[in-house]
């Protein structure tokens, strides 16, 4: 069992930062992916980044590319999404996921369904 918290969501203007951090407990296992999503009201939820707990490969969205960095702290169990040049579109709620190495379920970085566990989301505006 993996149980995820997010937090470090807020209100900032466009062109500001953002750092949100999930804490994994339960995670030990080098083989596992995880990834961070949101979603705004009405809309589906997307996902932005992904990285490997082991190798620390990242993924990213276009959408996100150049302004967030996805990172590890193995030591922590923590996983951060640091998010630089927010604009607008960027509001939404912002979930933490993670992938077991046992789960055969992978439909590609971005999708939530390759994903098992999830957090309580933290909430993240940017206001123009």
């Amino acid at each position: 069992q993996v149980h995820l918290v997010e937090s470090g969501g807020g209100s900032v203007q466009a062109g500001g930062s953002l750092r949100l951090s999930c804490t994994a407990s339960g995670n030990r296992d080098s083989r596992a992916r995880m990834g961070w999503f949101r979603q705004a009201p009405g809309k589906e939820r997307e996902g932005v980044a992904s990285i490997n707990i082991g190798d620390r490969r990242t993924a990213y969205a276009e959408p996100v590319k150049g302004r967030f960095t996805i990172s590890r702290d193995n030591d922590k169990n923590m996983v951060y999404l640091q998010m630089d040049s927010l604009k607008p579109e960027d509001t939404g709620m912002y979930y933490c996921a993670y992938k077991p190495p046992w789960s055969t379920s992978w439909v590609g970085p971005f999708s939530p369904n390759s994903y098992h566990y999830w957090g309580q989301g933290t909430q993240v505006t940017v206001s123009s």
